[in-house]
């Protein structure tokens, strides 16, 4: 019997929106999601705003300049 090996990677690779919100996709190709509630200021944001993003700590988190808003992905993980 075989034995499927996963390599699990959680470090961002891309960010989307929509409807009300966030989706962040991993490495491993996992995506996960959270509501715009949870982060006033990107619901509160332009779609400019919004796709002004890059990765900080090699893909750990995001940060939005425009915004000054930073989320981790490890506390989105912990927090599903």
């Amino acid at each position: 019997m075989g034995t499927l090996a996963i390599k699990f990677d959680p470090h961002a690779v891309d960010v989307r929106f929509a409807n009300d919100a966030v989706y962040f996709v991993l490495a491993d190709g996992r995506e996960i999601s959270a509501p715009l509630a949870w982060f006033p200021k990107l619901r509160d944001a332009t779609d400019a705003q919004r796709r002004h993003w890059r990765l900080i700590g090699k893909g750990i988190g995001v940060h939005w300049p425009d915004i000054d808003e930073d989320i981790a992905v490890g506390t989105l993980m912990r927090n599903a």
